[in-house]
């Protein structure tokens, strides 16, 4: 059986039951912007934010200014 995955900026990644987005992102020392299946998630709501396989995550810097 394949294993089961999921996508950071395109990158397969594996997938674990109960896996949230904070977990996914745990290597992302700097601040960033995320998007799950194109939809904006805040910082606050990584942690329960269930992923689930064949998510795409797309993480991006925040661009201040204007």
């Amino acid at each position: 059986m394949p294993e089961a995955t999921v996508y950071l900026n395109g990158e397969a990644r594996p997938w674990q039951p109960q896996m949230n987005l904070l977990a996914l992102l745990a290597d992302e020392t700097r601040q960033v912007a995320t998007a799950l299946n194109g939809e904006f998630v805040p910082q606050a709501q990584r942690a329960h934010t269930l992923l689930q396989p064949g998510d795409q995550v797309t993480v991006f810097t925040a661009i201040v200014g204007g």
